[in-house]
């Protein structure tokens, strides 16, 4: 049997028109803790201490992010079973990022951490 290509559910990431009144909704109702947050976006703390919550400006789908050791490995692998590549790979900030399909079409965006990740300051605002 093969090795398990996902590690874990990086986070889920919902699309917000207005980040200052998600995150009263989502930290200060729900109580999620802020783990970071740039101008256009904010990632909380679940409960499992693993997967985080991304809010974001950006106008596009919610989207589950599927944590992998290597985006380039796990591409190849995802495709020689059988799936397709969407987009990318293509680089973040914490490392590589690919949409992909299955054969059913479901889109599943795969993520790595291979440039290691986000430094915050005290108010959790990503530096450097």
């Amino acid at each position: 049997m093969a090795k398990e290509l996902f590690l874990k559910v990086d986070c889920v990431s919902l699309p917000v028109k207005d980040l200052e009144a998600a995150l009263t909704f989502y930290r200060d109702r729900l109580g999620h803790e802020l783990v970071w947050r740039t101008d256009e976006a904010a990632g909380l703390r679940m409960a499992d201490g693993k997967t985080e919550l991304v809010l974001r400006l950006e106008d596009r789908p919610p989207e589950t992010d599927i944590y992998v050791e290597s985006v380039e490995e796990a591409v190849k692998r995802f495709v020689t079973a059988g799936g397709s590549v969407v987009f990318g790979p293509f680089d973040i900030r914490i490392g590589e990022c690919a949409v992909v399909a299955d054969p059913w079409g479901n889109q599943l965006v795969l993520l790595d951490s291979t440039r290691g990740l986000l430094k915050t300051d005290e108010k959790g605002y990503v530096i450097g």
